[in-house]
């Protein structure tokens, strides 16, 4: 674990540069002219979850563990359901039912409902990251850089190894432009899920973008 906590500095100092160029970066941007969100889909839970057992610390840290190991990408997809699982678990069950009317009212294209649900939940449970996360991706896709930023933070700040606001971080800093803060989110995202979709290539492309190619 202590390498995970290292972590949460670097990626803190990260963050904070960014939030401090994303308000102007966010405005100046012309919507229409940001890559349609479906192309740049945010990794997020499936939408059936195994069930999982009680013991959520132990239980990460055995699938953090069996992720980065697993043989294939069938194995590593269940092991990463597994890991979704116990993130979307809250011991709230108005929580549950406003993350799940949030979703819904995404779904539906109803943003300003899903806002007030995902604010609720936010205010009700600081301590639970999908929370963070979801209001999180919400903003993303609403190109409300700054603001998702801030909620990708806490969300790293809880739990460091959610390779989803990394990713989310990744696309962010690649939407701004920011090709290098890009590449090094998204390599902290593989480095704790080799498996996700995508962002292989987008690490090999932004490597030869940044660092140049082998000779």
């Amino acid at each position: 674990m202590r390498f995970h906590r290292a972590r949460i500095g670097r990626i803190a100092i990260l963050l904070a540069s960014a939030i401090a160029v994303a308000p102007s970066a966010a405005v100046a941007q012309d919507p229409k002219a940001v890559p349609p969100k479906s192309q740049k889909k945010l990794p997020e839970a499936p939408s059936k979850l195994p069930k999982v057992g009680a013991d959520r610390i132990r239980g990460l840290d055995f699938l953090f563990g069996a992720l980065k190991v697993a043989p294939d990408e069938a194995s590593a997809k269940h092991v990463e359901a597994r890991i979704w699982a116990l993130w979307m678990q809250t011991p709230s069950d108005t929580a549950a039912l406003l993350m799940m009317r949030a979703k819904a009212a995404m779904d539906a294209q109803q943003m300003d409902v899903a806002l007030k649900l995902l604010n609720a939940v936010v205010k009700l449970r600081p301590d639970y990251v999908e929370g963070w996360n979801r209001r999180a991706t919400l903003y993303y896709l609403q190109n409300d850089y700054a603001h998702s930023l801030q909620d990708i933070e806490q969300v790293l700040i809880r739990e460091p190894r959610h390779f989803g606001a990394l990713a989310g971080l990744g696309m962010i800093m690649q939407d701004l432009g920011d090709d290098k803060r890009a590449l090094d989110a998204f390599r902290k995202a593989l480095a704790v899920n080799p498996h996700l979709d995508k962002v292989p290539e987008l690490v090999k492309t932004l490597t030869e973008k940044v660092e140049g190619r082998d000779i």
